[in-house]
């Protein structure tokens, strides 16, 4: 038999080995994983969540996870990493119904494994051990957008988006502090510059879990209205081009040229990896925005969840978004944005959102909540 050939029966005997007895509809589509200061984490990407069981073994250290009725759709069955305390993962039939993926250790670190749907996939974290697991409070940290002799946009009777912002934020901070228990900074408290670049900066120092950067949206056409709520990433969409060129003060040509350049940073497995995070922070954070604001106040529309590349969160090491509270360029979002009620419905909209998202986080310390705010 010639070499070709026992290489495609190689080939194909390792793929049936990896399919389960009958066929399966769950398959394993990718593993990825991402490596900070604080923590590994191995994520398990899945077309379907699988019945499966996690457990440990010795000599030599590894933990595994065992997928009922799974099948794998990568060529490889060993991924080396090298990252933390994880040394490679491997894939590799346990028996016929079952699937096991196996992670390899330096030794036992203490770990946290949970599953999300939306897509589906399982988590494992391995945290290092320098650090607590479970922080005592989480930490968020807040950015007023503009300041200084940045005035951001400017509305028909000369209302200034840094203005709002740092008010809005102010009022933020402290529904966080009093009402949900965390601890809460802001990148500025006062009217003064900072560049885009030490807004994150300020936030990896801090050890911040969310960080969340507020800003009022402007446009030529004087009638469009609505929220809208932004996370990092590559767009061709227009209009979000254009949101974004506005806040990094740059033009559209210019843009564009940089979601080129820092393409390579932001497909990443690790920049991929705080992109799904920060999905379900914005979106936590929309819905409570249209469901609150909405009720009280007609004629704001919901423009959604987008993504663009903006240059405030570049640098972010936790889930991060951008959130775009109205309009000042529309002269009925301006009347509404100088109303303090209007802010404080604002405030409190966004605090509810970050609140339930770290709430849904398997590591929140939910006993140090007041019971009363635990989401419905």
């Amino acid at each position: 038999m010639n070499r070709k050939l026992l290489l495609k029966l190689s080939i194909l005997l390792f793929c049936l080995f990896l399919l389960p007895a009958g066929g399966s509809a769950t398959e394993i589509k990718d593993i990825r994983f991402s490596h900070t200061k604080q923590k590994t984490r191995i994520v398990i990407e899945l077309n379907s969540l699988p019945t499966y069981k996690v457990g440990t073994l010795h000599n030599p250290a590894r933990i595994y996870f065992d997928l009922k009725k799974t099948s794998s759709a990568l060529g490889i069955n060993k991924v080396d990493i090298f990252k933390g305390p994880v040394k490679k993962v491997r894939i590799g039939r346990f028996n016929n119904d079952t699937l096991r993926v196996v992670i390899d250790l330096e030794r036992l670190y203490k770990y946290k494994t949970f599953n999300l749907q939306s897509p589906p996939r399982i988590v494992v974290d391995f945290l290092h051990e320098k650090n607590p697991f479970i922080k005592p409070r989480k930490v968020v940290v807040i950015d007023p957008g503009h300041g200084g002799d940045d005035p951001g946009a400017i509305g028909p009777s000369g209302l200034k988006e840094k203005d709002v912002t740092l008010d809005i934020a102010k009022r933020l901070k402290k529904i966080l502090e009093e009402r949900y228990n965390l601890v809460v900074f802001l990148t500025r408290e006062t009217d003064r510059y900072i560049s885009l670049k030490e807004r994150t900066a300020f936030a990896n120092r801090k050890g911040a879990d969310v960080f969340i950067s507020i800003h009022i949206n402007a446009s030529r056409k004087r009638n469009t209205r609505g929220i809208e709520t932004y996370l990092l990433n590559w767009t061709n969409d227009e209009e979000a081009l254009r949101v974004a060129a506005r806040e990094n003060a740059i033009s559209i040509e210019k843009m564009k040229k940089s979601q080129t350049e820092l393409g390579m940073i932001l497909a990443s497995l690790e920049r991929e990896s705080k992109r799904d995070e920060s999905l379900r922070l914005a979106h936590y954070i929309h819905q409570s925005l249209m469901r609150e604001v909405t009720r009280s106040y007609r004629g704001i529309k919901d423009l959604g969840v987008k993504q663009a590349l903006f240059y405030v969160l570049v640098g972010a090491e936790m889930p991060s978004v951008l959130v775009e509270v109205g309009f000042i360029s529309n002269p009925k979002d301006e009347r509404l944005l100088r109303k303090r009620a209007f802010r404080q419905k604002t405030a409190t909209s966004i605090a509810r959102g970050i609140f339930r998202y770290i709430m849904s986080l398997p590591d929140t310390p939910k006993l140090a909540m007041l019971k009363e705010n635990l989401p419905e």
